[in-house]
């Protein structure tokens, strides 16, 4: 690990560590309570809102394994429910004997954004009834770095 400054102690590391996590759980039970999830879950709805951003709706079942907290085999389940709810396909991957895309259906699609424009709104209330502005994007200043960080750190 190469740095151009000294390494936070440990004592202050864990408490901005154990801040974030916990307004990040705080948050999210707000989200999980709202009624704004229709016919999905809060993390079918994580899916269905990934799948939006990937090139043509569609990723491989491993690429949303990678994207999300759930295990591989969770998702797989939480998947074929959207399939049976005609959410989302699953297909083969060409040439890829074991890959599986999943692909977002235009009933998917407009699920995603009827749930994510509620969802939209809860997100404005609870984070933007905290901070202002600029501390809105402080926070997204310091997350996106946070984030991008840990490819450097060994």
């Amino acid at each position: 690990m190469t740095r151009d400054r000294a390494l936070p102690g440990v004592r202050e590391t864990t408490q901005a560590w154990e801040s974030l996590f916990r307004a990040q759980v705080t948050l999210m039970r707000r989200f999980q309570a709202d009624d704004v999830w229709g016919e999905v879950s809060l993390r079918e709805y994580d899916v269905l809102f990934t799948l939006t951003t990937c090139p043509g709706g569609s990723a491989r079942l491993r690429e949303l394994a990678e994207n999300s907290l759930l295990t591989q085999p969770s998702l797989s389940r939480l998947v074929e429910r959207l399939e049976a709810d005609g959410l989302v396909t699953r297909d083969p991957v060409p040439g890829d004997g074991r890959g599986v895309a999943v692909t977002l259906t235009a009933r998917g699609r407009s699920v995603q954004r009827e749930v994510g424009r509620r969802h939209a709104e809860s997100i404005r209330r609870y984070v933007g009834g905290a901070l202002d502005a600029d501390e809105l994007a402080a926070l997204r200043t310091l997350t996106d770095k946070l984030r991008a960080g840990q490819a450097d750190i060994d």
